[in-house]
């Protein structure tokens, strides 16, 4: 077990070191960008050759990454950004320093342990809105060896009582607008025995943390957890069947999301980061957790009760933040927006994930802003698997080249690996030899588990192709392809050319049944409001050889539905299959 507690031991410290070392055939891409110089690295090649993680028995995030920033801290050897810094819209501010966010998260400890009588290995959902107490509820479960099983405040009453059942968990820590749910399904929920609520008000069967931390003690010594004990447990979002638990172990994210923080997000102790995902996924776990620790930098979050452009941009004007992180919905929302107020005089890296950005997207901020956005593709399931690095020629559409987490193969039904340009199955390497990067398991589900495995691979679901040079190019999920008249579709490649157009706002394209040709593309599509009271049969035709011009003549949709809005699960994400079985269900 790793025992650090000096500067000198620290400077020692083999895993604090290690944490801040440096179908069809597809036409091929020639266009790319500027190079930018990374911080932490020479270039992509020596990044995947060097980079290696030795990982301990003994692991715990808390004690061996977070401590020891503090030991940094109090010994003057990194830069005096706080470890984290919180704004509420309205005013209000919250600045902890590696010290303080220790000593807060040991008392939290302290309830979690004494008060809600929690022991190592028991589950604690947390349903939490953008504020301080989120933190301190992730770092105070690793400190506990508690499983952190995190939620959106957009869960109804069915998904948290689905949620409960499901994980067994012992606790619940949430808020007082997601409460009278919780209440109203805690009779069905034999496991659950605490609950704690960050209020200005008592509720009736809850502990008051904000009251119960006043009286806590900071004297908690952090459990010694082996660095394969589940961590954390994380609900996918669900776009096919239910939400499935996937398990993370302290060392997969707490030591596998190095590869995030370092190279990707390319943070330094000097840096503020900001990722605006909700709480209640991993990407949360991603870039406002573990990678921006891992480097020392400093965690920015805003309480963002409802999504507003004008707010992110005056944000990022306002506020000295380097890295920003986002979805690229709210890349699109933003540059739909008048930027030429804007000066982001500290921001110098932009990064997305969640979904594909389109190379619209990414042109229209690089001529507002000045600068790239890198991409990056990953799952719950793991860190992350390609990317855009600073150093590398950005290939606009691409997910970029392979992190240094995994070996990224495109593979065929039996698992053969194909050659560059023929779409397959995305498949990570995993024998003779785990990455350690992936999850376990998909909890009390084996069979699930079993089925994401072919050969020495473990499958993404996810379709691509990888180039010549080495660049891999999502093409969707392996159940949303289309087949029409011998052609495979991906939806993404017909959505970012509808995104082009300017009438359309959203946009999802799905398979319909068609007499001759088996399938065809079919485009739902949101209006922008200033197109909403054109004539749609000749704004369906525009927009129909808008994509007939821009890309090959088969992908365009032979039908069109405008609608007012699109299903998406609670994470945001389109729910292409429910759209899909509306359409097939008569046939």
């Amino acid at each position: 077990m790793l025992s650090l507690v000096t500067m000198e031991i620290l400077l020692r410290s083999k895993c604090f070191q290690r944490l801040a070392v440096p179908g069809s055939m597809r036409v091929l891409h020639k266009d790319y960008r500027t190079v930018v110089t990374p911080q932490n690295f020479s270039n992509y090649e020596s990044m995947k050759k060097d980079f290696k993680l030795e990982i301990p028995e003994y692991f715990n995030f808390a004690k061996d990454v977070l401590d020891q920033w503090t030991h940094m801290e109090k010994a003057g050897k990194k830069p005096s950004n706080p470890a984290f810094w919180w704004v509420s819209g309205n005013g209000e501010e919250v600045r902890w320093s590696f010290e303080e966010l220790g000593s807060l998260s040991r008392k939290f400890a302290s309830i979690l342990t004494e008060a809600c009588a929690l022991q190592r290995g028991d589950r604690v959902i947390v349903i939490l809105p953008r504020i301080p107490e989120w933190w301190l509820a992730n770092v105070a479960c690793l400190r506990t060896g508690t499983v952190l099983i995190p939620g959106t405040t957009q869960l109804t009453q069915k998904d948290i009582l689905y949620r409960l059942q499901s994980s067994k968990a012992k606790c619940i820590i949430t808020n007082e607008v997601v409460a009278p749910a919780v209440d109203a399904v805690a009779s069905k929920c034999e496991n659950l025995h605490s609950k704690l609520i960050v209020s200005q008000n008592p509720r009736e069967g809850w502990g008051d943390l904000k009251e119960m931390m006043k009286q806590a003690t900071d004297n908690h010594t952090c459990v010694a957890t082996k660095h394969d004990e589940i961590m954390a447990i994380y609900f996918t979002s669900g776009t096919t069947g239910s939400p499935k638990m996937t398990a993370h172990t302290h060392s997969s994210f707490g030591l596998g999301l190095s590869v995030n923080g370092r190279f990707w997000l390319d943070l330094t102790p000097s840096d503020v980061m900001w990722n605006t995902s909700d709480t209640g996924w991993a990407k949360s776990a991603w870039s406002s957790v573990f990678s921006p620790w891992i480097q020392g930098a400093c965690v920015f979050a805003h309480r963002l009760p409802q999504f507003e452009p004008t707010c992110i941009l005056q944000t990022l004007s306002k506020f000295p933040i380097t890295v920003f992180c986002s979805v690229p919905t709210v890349y699109r929302m933003l540059v739909q927006n008048d930027m030429t107020s804007c000066k982001f005089r500290s921001l110098k890296h932009c990064v997305s994930a969640g979904e594909p950005i389109g190379p619209d997207v990414t042109e229209q901020w690089k001529r507002r802003t000045g600068l790239d956005i890198y991409e990056g593709y990953g799952q719950t399931e793991t860190v992350l698997i390609c990317g855009n690095f600073k150093g590398m020629k950005i290939k606009p559409g691409s997910m970029g080249k392979p992190s240094p987490a995994f070996d990224v193969k495109i593979l065929d039904a039996n698992g053969n690996v194909l050659p560059p340009g023929q779409e397959g199955d995305i498949g990570l390497q995993v024998l003779p030899k785990r990455p350690f990067g992936l999850f376990t398991h998909y909890v009390d589900n084996p069979t699930k588990t079993a089925s994401t495995l072919r050969g020495n691979f473990y499958i993404t679901g996810d379709r691509g192709y990888v180039d010549e040079d080495g660049y891999f190019w999502f093409v969707a999920r392996s159940d949303d392809v289309i087949l029409s008249s011998g052609y495979r579709i991906g939806p993404f490649e017909v959505e970012s050319v509808l995104a082009e157009h300017p009438a359309v706002a959203e946009s999802a394209v799905v398979s319909s049944p068609d007499p001759i040709r088996g399938e065809v593309v079919k485009a739902f599509i949101v209006l922008n409001p200033n197109y909403q009271s054109h004539g749609q049969e000749q704004l369906k035709e525009e927009i129909q050889e808008h994509v007939k011009k821009t890309t090959a003549p088969y992908k365009y949709p032979r039908k069109v539905e405008f609608v007012q809005e699109l299903p998406k699960t609670i994470s945001g994400k389109i729910k292409r299959n429910e759209l899909r079985k509306k359409e097939w269900e008569t046939v």
